[in-house]
């Protein structure tokens, strides 16, 4: 080995532990150059060099090492980072109650292909996942890339350790169904590389616009969500899921804002998942839900196609002031500094978002003084990118490890 080469291998022996630490910058964009790089890790510009390129040759990340100038400045500009748009992927997968949908995604929370599954969902778990499973492994076929894990978003509470799907009302499975089992077995027998794991979906969300879209940068991140049926919470604490003691934290859905409302699945009445959910608005609007496309979709044509009607406006002041309620009350125990809304959620923000804030900030002890900010969620299925973001996550910590290159 010449003196540049050994020279080189010490800069990178002295900066492996920041291999990942660095991975993760650049993938959730906070590292654009290699300047940058220098200053987040705290090392040296050699050292940084090093780490870039042994990055670069995992082909996990590309490096720009003749940038054009900005207009007007001055100096050699830094060599520009970003992830490989031709890396490897994982799998990602999604159910709901309206079927599942399958991708492919890249580093950066790209999305590199993606098939949808509008069925109707089995009572047999292992049907449902084995056919999303199988989409996906088309997607791979198709694609020819290396695939590194596989994650699974689930429209349920995911009890920890055992991954056992605890609470999906909206779906025919049987409470404590082992999803997390399941999807691994289905990865592994359609030839699948990589680990696999579960979360649910609105907690992943969570993740994934906490690292690519409107949570970044956000230190205590609420994210209350409804997508085909139901309502779900998750908050991000210091860049990680607070999921409680068991996995099972955040149950907004079940917090009670009318205490003379609908029957709720869990046993109670008036909760937040049976008062803002799809289903109801279409009820208090008037319109009896059709079988063509799901109730998510229908409730977005309403409020963007009819927002004047008389039924919709109500509707959609009826669910706001439901909404607000419940988001003061998580204001007031969890404090957070910014909520994002997904799901129809985010479209009742767009439709009168003055209204939605003012409940909260009259409900909740801190509003008066200021306000959180309350803000839509930015990613196309974002729960998707959440279920990637767990298996991106062995990667992220351990690059070398994961993907298995050898010592030289």
């Amino acid at each position: 080995m010449n003196g540049k080469a050994t020279t080189t291998r010490t800069r990178l022996d002295r900066g492996r532990s920041a291999l990942g630490p660095a991975l993760e910058l650049v993938h959730t964009g906070r590292a654009p150059t290699r300047a940058v790089l220098t200053a987040e890790l705290g090392v040296t510009r050699a050292t940084a060099g090093a780490v870039a390129a042994e990055l670069e040759a995992l082909g996990l990340i590309r490096v720009d090492s003749n940038p054009g100038a900005a207009a007007g400045s001055q100096g050699r500009p830094s060599h520009r980072l970003a992830v490989d748009d031709n890396g490897p992927v994982v799998l990602a997968a999604q159910v709901h109650a309206d079927g599942f949908r399958a991708a492919l995604v890249g580093l950066g929370g790209r999305i590199v292909a993606t098939a949808p599954g509008c069925v109707t969902v089995s009572e047999d778990p292992a049907q449902v996942l084995g056919e999303v499973v199988g989409a996906g492994a088309e997607l791979l076929r198709a694609s020819g890339r290396r695939c590194v894990g596989a994650g699974l978003a689930a429209p349920s509470a995911v009890a920890e350790p055992e991954g056992t799907a605890l609470n999906p009302l909206h779906l025919a499975w049987p409470a404590g169904a082992p999803v997390r089992e399941i999807f691994a077995e289905q990865v592994r027998a359609a030839g699948i590389e990589g680990p696999a794991f579960t979360g649910n979906d609105v907690n992943l969300a969570a993740l994934a616009e906490h690292r690519h879209g409107a949570g970044r940068g956000a230190q205590h991140l609420l994210c209350v969500a409804t997508g085909h049926r139901g309502v779900g919470g998750a908050l991000v604490l210091d860049g990680r899921l607070h999921t409680g003691s068991s996995g099972l934290a955040l149950e907004v859905g079940h917090l009670t804002v009318n205490p003379d409302g609908r029957p709720c699945y869990c046993g109670s009445r008036g909760c937040l998942d049976v008062e803002t959910d799809p289903l109801a608005f279409l009820v208090a609007a008037g319109r009896d839900p059709g079988p063509e496309v799901s109730l998510l979709a229908q409730s977005r044509d309403l409020l963007r196609t009819r927002p004047d009607d008389p039924g919709v406006r109500a509707a959609t002041e009826e669910l706001i002031d439901r909404l607000g309620l419940g988001l003061a009350g998580l204001v007031n125990i969890l404090n957070p500094d910014r909520i994002i809304l997904g799901g129809l959620h985010r479209e009742l923000l767009d439709a009168d978002p003055e209204r939605l804030r003012a409940v909260v900030a009259d409900r909740s002890l801190w509003g008066r003084s200021g306000g959180v900010p309350i803000l839509p969620c930015t990613l196309d299925h974002n729960s998707l990118v959440g279920a990637a973001e767990l298996a991106w996550q062995p990667v992220l910590d351990d690059p070398l490890g994961a993907l298995g290159r050898k010592e030289a």
